[in-house]
């Protein structure tokens, strides 16, 4: 049967409230930036008093909410906002949903909500929307009317159940796999903090420990000189991933060849330093980065893993480092090469190593298995929701 997504479903919008509002705890808000990789990224967010919740209560996620970014750059672009679908995992539920953003809940006994979710993601939905949305490239908006009159042909509810559970069964193991990463991390942090308190620290610099390296980009203008072969890691890519495995964008060959002292190995340590500072990953294969991001090549690799963890805390000073009496953060290479840091010595830094070089192993593991798992999802999605396999 053809169903009018307004008939069947309710709408939410996300609240708003000024800055002022902010806590340092309390309830978390989700806002369009915190949506990345399918998923909800809760390493940055503010947050609102629990005293406030009478008051925004309804703007509360659940589990399975289809959260849609309403504002935002051109859907067709890569890196876009705007019609970005999110399903909320279990991390996030209980979070407040912030403006620019739409929550689409199932209110009827003919739609399912896990099919809800996934029709979201669908080629179908995300080609409505890139038709509605209106706009210049860097700020297209969706207006909710027209996210109400999407029209669809809506299977029996047995079918969607059948759909949703099959693609579902794939996301909850892609779930379990970044819960299983997140303690990992949270062991070596805390072992990290551990250190920090209970041994003796020297004063050194970052450059005492490796090279360097301040990304390059290619010129834009040599299309030869971007392909599939090295990735090259921006800031965005360096979310929900401690191992930068994914990248939106590569280089060729080619292009990488063209500034090849700009080669990270694997295990070198990426640090975003202008604009959003404080970001930090670890190369897994041979990269490139752009500008934005100085890398240590340690001539210790194994020390990556305490300096990820160390650089991890280091926000706040970066941004200090960086501000130069503006908002924007700007630590260029010399400014970090000769930050301060306070590490132990070599024998406690080896055997932090040995202590985590298997559960960092078994975190770049789960990260390509979920890998896998997304591809063989978003493969499957497609053909089911079109009725190209039956269920």
């Amino acid at each position: 049967m053809m169903a009018r997504l307004g008939d069947i479903a309710e709408f939410i919008n996300g609240g708003a409230w000024s800055d002022k509002e902010y806590t340092n705890t309390g309830i978390p808000v989700v806002k369009v930036t915190n949506l990345k990789n399918g998923t909800v990224d809760l390493n940055e967010v503010n947050y609102i008093p629990e005293s406030s919740l009478d008051k925004y209560g309804r703007h509360m996620l659940r589990k399975g909410d289809l959260v849609i970014a309403t504002v935002g750059s051109h859907p067709n672009l890569v890196a876009s906002a705007a019609g970005r679908a999110t399903i909320i995992p279990s991390i996030a539920e209980g979070a407040l949903l912030n403006q620019n953003a739409l929550c689409i809940r199932a209110n009827s006994e003919i739609l399912y909500q896990g099919y809800l979710g996934y029709l979201g993601k669908s080629d179908l939905f995300q080609g409505y929307v890139k038709s509605v949305g209106r706009g210049a490239a860097n700020q297209v908006r969706i207006a909710l009317g027209l996210i109400k009159e999407f029209s669809f042909e809506l299977p029996p509810l047995p079918i969607q159940r059948k759909i949703a559970s099959i693609l579902s069964a794939y996301d909850d193991l892609i779930e379990n796999n970044l819960k299983r990463i997140k303690l990992l991390e949270e062991k070596a942090f805390l072992r990290y903090k551990g250190i920090v308190k209970e041994e003796k620290l020297e004063k050194h610099i970052l450059s005492d420990f490796g090279d360097i390296i301040t990304g390059k980009t290619p010129s834009t203008t040599i299309g030869d000189y971007f392909g599939d072969d090295v990735p090259f890691i921006k800031t965005p890519d360096m979310h929900n991933q401690i191992f930068i495995e994914q990248t939106d964008q590569m280089l060729s060959e080619l292009g990488a060849k063209s500034q090849g002292k700009k080669f990270l190995p694997p295990l070198s340590l990426c640090v975003s330093c202008i604009g959003t500072a404080g970001v930090v990953g670890i190369t897994s294969k041979p990269s490139q980065t752009n500008q934005q991001i100085n890398s240590i090549v340690f001539d210790e690799p194994k020390n990556v893993y305490f300096f990820y963890a160390l650089m991890s805390q280091m926000k706040e000073q970066l941004d200090a480092l960086g501000s130069n009496g503006s908002t924007f953060t700007n630590v260029n290479k010399s400014k970090f090469e000769n930050m301060e840091v306070f590490v132990p010595n070599q024998e406690i830094l080896n055997e932090f190593a040995e202590e985590f070089e298997a559960p960092f192993s078994l975190i770049l593991t789960l990260q390509k298995q979920n890998s896998k798992l997304r591809e063989a999802r978003d493969i499957l999605l497609p053909k089911l929701m079109n009725g190209q396999i039956e269920v």
